[in-house]
This record gives C-alpha cells, structure tokens and sequence, in this order.
C-alpha cells in the first residue's frame, strides 16, 4: 500500500469483507455506500498543479484569486478530481479485478476545493450487472463523492468500471 493510502482509512461503519488485493466483481453490492477519508490539499500543491497542468489565474495568482467570483485561490477542478481517483485507487477500486473503464457521466464541480480542506470519498454502486459478451467480468456503475468538512460535494460523477469476476 502506498505512503498516501496509510494516512487515509475507512470510515463507514461497514467495508468490504475483503481488501482491495483480494476483490473481485462479486464482492460489490448495489446500494453499498462506502466512505474514506481524509485527504487535504496545501496552498502550495494547488498552485503547482494548476502551474503544470491549468494555469488560470483563479488557481495560480494569489491576488488575482483574492478579487475573483471565489474570493480566494481554489483547486483546478481536474486537481480536485485527482484527489478523489487517488482515494477511489486506494480504497475502493480492485488492484486485482479492475480491467478499465468507458467512461464516466455527470461530472460536476459543485463546490470549489481550498486550500486546508480535509477531503474524503463516498461511494454508492449504483449497479453491478454480468457482462452480456465476456462472461469472465461484469460492469460496476459507481457514484462517486469528494465531500469536504462541510459536507459539500465539490466533485461528482457516475463512474463504469469493468471487472473480473473471481469464477465464470
């Protein structure tokens, strides 16, 4: 498990009966809502990532941020969603069953991510169904939640994900 996944941790009542190394696509339930947390973002990481990868002013130029619509520097939205991939990654997707995804739909950014923010992922499987044309995986259809200290959702999406089944 990596450096970041060990300063995070589960924090539903209830998880998975088996860790991500032994999942496979039976071990997903429809209606299983899963929450894991927290993770936070600096001043400093926002200003880095936007500079490499979404260098707007709202995300790079304290200043400028100070006199925006958000009245301060905020986190790139695709920032934001790479916090919630990397909770996703650690906490709830496969490392042994995950085979890819199509896509995802409903991509939201509700609410900005700021600096200090303590971040933490909510899950619902939304549906698992047996693939119609390769009976070794079915298809996971995923709601996933960043959710900030306020319980504000800043990023959203209904995510696909192809999975190996642990028997045919």
């Amino acid at each position: 498990m990596t450096q970041h996944a060990v300063r995070t941790r589960t924090l539903s009542a209830t998880d998975f009966a088996v860790p991500p190394e032994d999942r496979y696509f039976e071990d997903y339930t429809e209606g299983a809502v899963y929450e894991y947390g927290h993770v936070s973002v600096s001043e400093d990481e926002i200003v880095r990532y936007a500079e490499q990868f979404d260098p707007q002013p709202i995300h790079i130029d304290r200043e400028f941020a100070a006199t925006g619509p958000f009245g301060g520097l905020i986190a790139s939205g695709w920032h934001s969603c790479g916090l919630m991939m990397r909770l996703l990654a650690d906490h709830y997707l496969s490392r042994v069953a995950s085979l890819a995804s199509p896509g995802g739909d409903e991509l939201r950014w509700a609410v900005p991510v700021r600096p200090g923010d303590q971040l933490r992922l909510r899950t619902t499987t939304l549906e698992t169904r047996a693939s119609r044309t390769k009976p070794d995986r079915g298809i996971l259809r995923t709601r996933i939640e960043l959710v900030n200290q306020d319980d504000l959702v800043p990023v959203s999406l209904v995510a696909m994900n192809m999975m190996r089944k642990r028997s045919v």
